[in-house]
């Protein structure tokens, strides 16, 4: 009998810790999302997510980014907006905002094609992911800014760099070259601002902004730039309330005095 209650205590101390450990696994951490839908279009521009470990894996990835996403911006959250699946290649995305196209999408962390959703993310770090608009020959390139986010106390120019990531056609080895004649957009709008050969452009900036890019010869997976400038307030970030610590404390020492609890019984059997 004494055994028996010994063992019912064991298993209550293994469930309580399963339960526990999850929320001690992964801090919460801002990671800034760009994301393009099915047309083109820009729906969020280096917006800071609150990453938590929604998968339990015990890692913070870019899977968990893309869902915290969606759950923070997209109308309807995750359920309704994002999806991604175990297939073949591993965990693949089935559904970006709110598009299901048969799996054409892509990402980048750091704007580099990472090895998958699986890879982590850290603190600080950008990912940015679109959808085809081109699903046959997959002709969309990624472009991205030399810079994602820009501070200004006061008016003035913006000088950035637009380069594209792509792969050789031979040795599939990562490839970067600057966007040369592309039209730089200030909100959507045309600002006038062409990309020299090396990929340049200097921009003239009297308010807080996204600065974007388009191209006639190439259909560019759009760069962002964020500009704020400080005489504007930024807008609030929607992030979910932090959970707080004190549950947790509170069942750790219920774990603590469970244990020795446990000890104690074990050794009145065994003088026993």
């Amino acid at each position: 009998m004494k055994r028996t209650q010994i063992t019912i205590l064991l298993l209550a101390l293994l469930l309580i810790c399963q339960s526990v450990m999850p929320a001690f696994a992964q801090d919460a951490t801002t990671v800034y999302v760009t994301i393009s839908d099915g047309e083109g279009k820009l729906v969020l521009s280096h917006a800071a997510v609150s990453v938590t470990d929604v998968d339990e894996d015990q890692q913070l990835t870019i899977h968990d980014t893309l869902y915290c996403a969606h759950e923070q911006y997209y109308t309807g959250g995750a359920q309704a907006g994002y999806l991604a699946e175990t297939s073949a290649w591993g965990l693949s995305l089935m559904k970006l905002w709110g598009v299901e196209n048969g799996g054409s999408y892509s990402y980048y962390l750091n704007n580099a094609s990472p090895m998958g959703l699986t890879d982590p993310v850290a603190a600080g770090n950008t990912v940015k992911a679109f959808v085809y608009t081109d699903t046959t020959a997959f002709s969309d390139t990624f472009s991205y800014f030399d810079q994602d986010a820009i501070a200004l106390e006061e008016a003035g120019n913006v000088t950035l760099t637009l380069q594209s990531s792509g792969f050789d056609p031979e040795t599939f080895a990562p490839v970067v070259a600057p966007v040369a004649g592309a039209k730089i957009l200030v909100d959507g709008q045309d600002s006038g601002v062409v990309t020299d050969a090396e990929g340049k452009c200097t921009v003239a900036v009297t308010k807080s902004c996204v600065i974007s890019a388009t191209s006639d010869t190439l259909t560019l997976v759009p760069p962002v730039c964020v500009v704020d400038l400080g005489t504007e307030p930024l807008p609030e970030v929607s992030t979910p309330e932090a959970t707080p610590i004190v549950p947790y404390v509170i069942i750790g020492a219920g774990v603590l005095v469970l244990v020795i609890l446990i000890v104690v019984l074990v050794i009145k059997s065994k003088k026993k």
